[in-house]
């Protein structure tokens, strides 16, 4: 018995089966005694379908009227929900996302949540409603419909659960777990049965694309047990947790690879106090998020700076590299773009040394050359050509007996 929260992806609502299919799952769990909110997302295609429309209309559309128009897709999947289980007895009650109170900043199509409101998805379980909320929607202090980005309706399922103090956050999507790597790329790839939340902002921001990071932000917040699992099995997911010790003794959980990466170098700039505001200040202005920053002093009082970017901002971000470059006295700018950002994490790596050694060692050995390093506390990143991505998750995965529940 508790509150449970459920969120289902696009293709869990893809047409009216899927739709009917989720109204069994969701009244399977109310039938046990919980009350139950559900948060959709639109159905697959469908918001690819509005963006295409809007393109139609305009080569430049206002980005106001894409919220208003992209928040209709959840729109359409909520009341379907409803409707379904109102036809199977029970008593459902769609809301969008300002009728719940999901207060956003003002950043049209990816806004943030502020706050959320959970009276009046409370008063309606106290009233046995089985609650259906559109995702990946809200509204500004000025009452314009927001819409949340990509993903969005993971935070809204995540934010939802911890404004009503929901005992569990259950993300049904096509995949039935985080697995140890892509199991597209390594077929040995295992379900992981838990992760800390921090390995998986870890992941989430490395290539696995199986939840939004801010979803993963807003779990850690609030400590929201998130559970994902396939909507299409009744099998057990993996639970996204608070870190144990139980936790600490895996070195590695899993392997990642993000093949959505530009390189951009710059070459001779001056190596005087200032100079790395003066590049990355119009850079952040652009609202572009740098990842690894690598810097090599010359002789001559001149040093190389490397940078990479998500490929869909490399364009503006070259743009803007190459007039800063002018402006600071740079001799040359430099891209690379068949290039892949290999990752190994877990918390175990805090208590072990050797991952490090282990990781670049395994790479060699197959004659893969590392272009670039980064690290965190739980994390080590290595930047390489994109043609030897898959085989890099491989070798890394069996290098860290990955393949092994005894890893």
């Amino acid at each position: 018995m508790g509150v449970i929260v459920q969120k289902f992806g696009g293709t869990s609502v893809a047409d009216m089966e899927r739709i009917k299919n989720v109204a069994q799952r969701v009244i399977k769990t109310y039938d046990r005694g919980n009350d139950v909110v559900v948060i959709l997302s639109a159905m697959a295609g469908v918001t690819d379908g509005l963006i295409e429309l809007a393109r139609q209309a305009s080569e430049t559309p206002d980005k106001r009227e894409m919220d208003v128009l992209l928040a209709t897709g959840e729109q359409t999947t909520v009341a379907l929900l409803s409707m379904a289980l109102r036809s199977l007895g029970y008593s459902a009650t769609s809301l969008l996302g300002f009728q719940v109170d999901v207060l956003t900043n003002k950043q049209p199509m990816s806004a943030r949540i502020i706050s959320v409101g959970g009276d009046r998805i409370r008063d309606l379980l106290t009233r046995k409603h089985i609650v259906v909320v559109a995702g990946f929607q809200g509204c500004d202090s000025d009452g314009n419909i927001t819409t949340l980005g990509r993903g969005g309706s993971d935070t809204s399922a995540v934010a939802v659960a911890a404004a009503i103090n929901a005992d569990a956050c259950e993300i049904y999507t096509d995949v039935d777990g985080i697995y140890t790597a892509d199991p597209n790329i390594c077929t040995s790839a295992r379900k992981l049965s838990h992760v800390s939340y921090d390995e998986m902002l870890e992941m989430a921001s490395l290539g696995a694309r199986v939840l939004q990071i801010r979803s993963v932000e807003f779990a850690k917040k609030y400590n929201v047990p998130v559970h994902v699992r396939s909507s299409f099995n009744e099998e057990e997911g993996t639970m996204v947790v608070k870190e144990n010790s139980e936790m600490e003794r895996l070195v590695i959980s899993g392997v990642t690879c993000d093949k959505n990466q530009r390189r951009i170098t710059l070459k001779k700039v001056p190596d005087q106090p200032g100079i790395s505001a003066k590049i990355f200040s119009p850079i952040a202005d652009a609202k572009i998020l740098v990842d690894m920053i690598i810097q090599n002093t010359r002789s001559g009082g001149e040093t190389d700076l490397t940078f990479t970017v998500a490929k869909a901002d490399f364009d503006e971000a070259l743009s803007i590299t190459r007039q800063v470059a002018g402006d600071i006295g740079a001799t040359e700018v430099l891209t690379a773009e068949s290039i892949a950002k290999i990752s190994v994490i877990g918390v175990g790596m805090k208590n072990h040394s050797g991952v490090a050694a282990a990781m670049f060692s395994a790479l060699a050995d197959e004659n893969i050359n590392i272009r670039l390093i980064s690290t965190s506390e739980i994390r080590i990143s290595c930047m390489i050509e994109e043609k030897y991505a898959e085989l890099a998750v491989r070798v890394l995965h069996s290098a860290f007996n990955l393949d092994k529940e005894t890893a």
